[in-house]
């Protein structure tokens, strides 16, 4: 029998401390599933809280675990298998470089965050190096030490290579969290995952409240539509099969066609109306994690996330007017020159073709 995977958990916030946790309370119960999660902890409070109390997991769903906790690479004993990278977007980069020299020989980088970051990685590291989990739940920090799951969800793991044997164990080490799924296609499952979050985390952020509150407003939702448009179409120009989103949210469906945006689709529009009130509802507590970011301090993800497809776009030819008028905002709100409101976000109906009709 192979011997249980060795982890790192890079990141403590809301993602990476309930992982941390779970990984921790699956250990104390079966040590042959997984070994005991060692979690990176920079800040000395929080470092000292998690060795007196353990990481508690508040919510939706509960855990209570006490994994090894260090502050500096150097404090680990013996390389690890799987590294998971649980930093906002901005910093991922730097975390990779900072830990792939702890990997074992087939050891691998995880990457958690939303975007595209698993192609960062790979351009630097190799594909080989690189693992990915879509994240499908939320998490924030109530207190040093103490996670609130907000909704449920699991994982889509995958590699940019295809097959990958570590996948097998990363699942059975998650699935204490959620379900695991393994896919061969990892490209759409992030790409999918990135129209969701183009639109939601970055519209949470301009917008300022938390999920359920505004895809109550129908301009939200007619932005979110927009967004996730734009995204689909740079997507399917690069030939990515956009995978469904938890199995179900079909993006190509949703994506808006020129007789909706023109006001002709009445019964479609309803319909995609009602998917996004049945995602508010699901997600309702969830707060942008972009928005924490900013109000933190840090720089937002908008760049990894709207910036992406702008980007792209532009390669390629695309327009894409809502999400790059979505980035400038979010830079915006992030330099104090915008504040998070509703009237904020509602700005954004200026860039919609025809206005939004």
């Amino acid at each position: 029998m192979s011997p249980p995977p060795r982890i790192l958990v890079v990141g403590s916030g809301g993602i990476g401390g309930t992982i941390a946790a779970s990984l921790a309370q699956l250990h104390a119960v079966d040590p042959s599933v997984v070994g005991l999660p060692t979690v990176l902890v920079r800040r000395p409070e929080l470092a000292r809280a998690v060795r007196e109390r353990g990481l508690r997991v508040v919510g939706t769903s509960e855990a209570h675990g006490r994994p090894a906790v260090i502050g500096d690479l150097s404090e680990l004993d013996a390389p690890v298998d799987l590294a998971l990278l649980a930093t906002q977007p901005p910093q991922v980069e730097a975390a990779a470089r900072a830990v792939v020299a702890a990997l074992a020989d087939d050891g691998a980088l995880v990457c958690l965050q939303n975007g595209l970051c698993e192609e960062r990685l790979a351009a630097e590291h190799g594909d080989d190096r690189v693992l990915g989990a879509v994240v499908s739940w939320g998490a924030s920090v109530v207190e040093p030490g103490v996670l609130e799951r907000t909704s449920s969800g699991g994982f889509t793991l995958g590699s940019l290579q295809g097959e990958d044997r570590r996948l097998a164990g990363l699942a059975t080490a998650l699935s204490c969290i959620g379900p695991a799924e393994i896919t061969p296609n990892l490209r759409g499952a992030r790409w999918s995952k990135l129209a969701i979050n183009a639109a939601i985390s970055s519209l949470g952020t301009l917008g300022g409240d938390r999920l359920g509150v505004l895809m109550r407003l129908r301009f939200i939702r007619r932005l979110a539509l927009e967004i996730m448009t734009e995204v689909v179409a740079v997507a399917q120009v690069e030939g990515v099969a956009l995978e469904k989103v938890s199995g179900t949210l079909d993006l190509p469906w949703l994506a808006l066609t020129e007789a909706e945006r023109a006001g002709r689709g009445p019964a479609s529009m309803v319909a995609k109306h009602a998917v996004l009130l049945a995602v508010g509802t699901r997600y309702r507590k969830l707060r942008s994690s972009m928005l924490r970011a900013i109000e933190a301090g840090k720089e937002p993800a908008v760049d990894f996330l709207n910036g992406e497809v702008v980007d792209r776009g532009a390669r390629h030819g695309i327009p894409t007017p809502v999400n790059a008028a979505t980035r400038e905002l979010v830079h915006a709100v992030a330099a104090g020159r915008e504040r998070s409101s509703v009237e904020t976000a509602r700005r954004l109906m200026e860039a919609v073709p025809g206005g939004g009709r």
